[in-house]
């Protein structure tokens, strides 16, 4: 078929990070997700003008997942930070915020992007060998026979998030559930490479998160019509168990790998149903206690198995069939030909449970490393947003298992980082300027746009309008509320720096955040009773924040390096 139309030329733009809408766009998306960020970040609603549902949320995955961007620059950032927060789970905001922050601040100075990208990657190395060595000032080791660092980490994720919508007391009580759930995926003996267990969050919504527990093994919600049906099994031990993956009510379309013979005049359903109930009668005779399938069970077969005493369970749905693998020590059943007794698992107990107006049957294994998180909340938004910071905080838990420390959080990290910056590229500038190809004047120009974007993204903390202040010894974050008197006495105004590890009451002097200060050197490492003393810091992963790190520099180098944005347009 010839054309209609001739075909467009391609539209060709130079310099796309000139352009004033170009521009605008990333101040606008700078302008979201800084407005999300930290405690008392603002929460967002993302919905289609047309209707369907409504998103209420302050957490980059979901905001960026449901943010539709259109411009080539854009696509870039959010792909990357999306990428990171796949992987890590978390510190996705603080990605795009500093990467923002890095494009700004670099394109104030009119240098050319081979030198800023060339340093930039230098002062990301310093960044990175400083944060991995021992006399980091902002790195805690994590002692594993201690609980006290990781509620630190679970509470600081949590606190994070408003839209969870949790009172301190609420974030006590869950903090130490996800910590007992993900304590209970790790074996108890092991040799060689540590295969953890899975935490399983089933939903509880319209109830209070005080009701919210963890138990052992594997919760499966079942109609209360269901439940009345089930009879108390006599065992000794434990409990057979068969598993099955192909649907068992007779659809011919999902026979699995079996096949089935008719006879010729025979009615075709009537020989699935034969055997389905040969089936049936093969896992009586292998004294088979519980079938689970993952589709559904014809109501013939499941008639026949409770007449023998054997429990039917159906519709258990693709999510649980791996924990259920886990828990029953089985693979998952593909055929509804004769079953080789080999592919039984078994669970050590079977009972019963009703929490608030949900019936369960609660399967508690022999070892599997499987638990059951049930998760409570009073709304849909608000239980939505809890599930998704629980599985950030579960995640967060593994990736520290891997590097066992933490940053401090609360905006002290990148003040530190940024102090330390200043003072090694003002003293020792000698390493970069011998490998950048560069000037002092550019290496002291764009360390301290490197320092202003970690600083402005500390600022992005505020969002009352108060000032922020550090202090010229650790390089730490303090907050002042708005309308402080100006001149004051600052212990009289500060509590604690923002991850609460130092009191104002230590003879410290503070200067203003975006204020010109002379470099100095922060306290190289961390004292033990200063740790010791601090019972509610608030740390972020190392694991993330590293990564997140490396994320927003490269990123945001890749952007700068941009010469044309060509788009086709037919």
């Amino acid at each position: 078929m010839s054309r209609l139309e001739a075909k467009k030329p391609s539209l060709c733009k130079s310099e796309p990070l000139t352009s004033e809408s170009v521009r605008a766009t990333l101040s606008v998306l700078k302008g979201i997700v800084t407005s999300c960020y930290g405690p008392s970040g603002r929460l967002k609603q993302l919905h289609n003008g047309l209707g369907g549902s409504v998103c209420t949320t302050s957490q980059s995955s979901a905001l960026l997942a449901n943010l539709s961007v259109t411009h080539p620059i854009l696509k870039i950032l959010t792909v990357s930070v999306q990428n990171h927060v796949s992987c890590f789970s978390d510190c996705g905001l603080f990605t795009a915020i500093l990467c923002c922050n890095l494009i700004e601040s670099v394109q104030r100075l009119g240098l050319t992007p081979t030198t800023v990208i060339k340093l930039n990657k230098h002062l990301l190395s310093l960044c990175t060998s400083y944060l991995k060595s021992e006399v980091c000032g902002c790195r805690i080791p994590v002692d594993f026979s201690s609980t006290q660092i990781l509620l630190c980490l679970i509470r600081s994720i949590l606190t994070s998030k408003p839209a969870c919508m949790l009172t301190r007391e609420e974030v006590d009580h869950i903090s130490t559930l996800i910590l007992k759930a993900f304590l209970l995926t790790i074996p108890e003996y092991t040799k060689g490479h540590i295969i953890l267990g899975k935490s399983i969050i089933v939903p509880l919504k319209g109830q209070r998160v005080i009701d919210s527990t963890v138990l052992p093994g594997i919760l499966i919600e079942i109609p209360e019509v269901q439940m009345m049906k089930i009879l108390p099994i006599k065992k000794s031990d434990s409990l057979k168990v068969a598993l099955f993956r192909a649907s068992l009510c007779g659809d011919l379309s999902d026979t699995g790998k079996g096949t089935v013979v008719v006879n010729d005049g025979l009615s075709l359903e009537n020989a699935v149903l034969d055997q389905l109930l040969s089936l049936g009668r093969q896992l009586v005779s292998d004294h088979v206690d519980l079938v689970m399938c993952q589709k559904v069970i014809h109501p013939a077969l499941k008639q026949f198995l409770g007449m023998h005493r054997v429990i039917a369970i159906d519709r258990v749905g693709v999510a649980l069939m791996e924990p259920l693998s886990k828990v029953t020590g089985t693979q998952p059943i593909g055929s509804i030909s004769s079953i080789s007794p080999s592919s039984y698992g078994s669970v050590k107990d079977l009972c019963t449970a009703k929490f608030g107006f949900k019936w369960f049957i609660h399967l508690i294994p022999n070892k599997a490393t499987v638990c059951s998180l049930l998760l409570c909340n009073r709304n849909d938004t608000a239980w939505d947003e809890l599930k998704l910071t629980c599985q950030t905080a579960l995640h967060v838990l593994q990736l520290t298992i891997k590097e066992p420390c933490v940053l401090l959080g609360g905006g002290c990290t990148e003040t530190h980082l940024a102090a330390y910056i200043r003072h090694k590229t003002f003293n020792e500038p000698e390493s970069i300027l011998k490998d950048g190809g560069c000037t002092q004047t550019e290496l002291q120009l764009i360390s301290e746009a490197f320092c202003s974007a970690l600083e402005s993204l500390t600022g992005s903390l505020e969002h009352d309008g108060g000032e922020i202040l550090t202090d010229m010894k650790y390089g730490h974050f303090w907050s002042v509320q708005a309308d402080s008197p100006s001149v004051v006495n600052w212990p009289d105004l500060l509590s604690r720096c923002g991850c609460g590890l130092y009191s104002s009451w230590e003879e410290l002097n503070w200067s203003f955040l975006r204020s010109a200060r002379h470099p100095f050197a922060p306290q190289p490492c961390l004292p033990h009773e200063a740790m010791d003393s601090a019972n509610n810091l608030t740390v972020d992963c190392f694991t993330a924040k590293l990564s997140g790190l490396q994320v927003a520099v490269e990123t945001a180098n890749l952007i700068l390096d941009l010469s044309y944005v060509i788009e086709d347009k037919n």
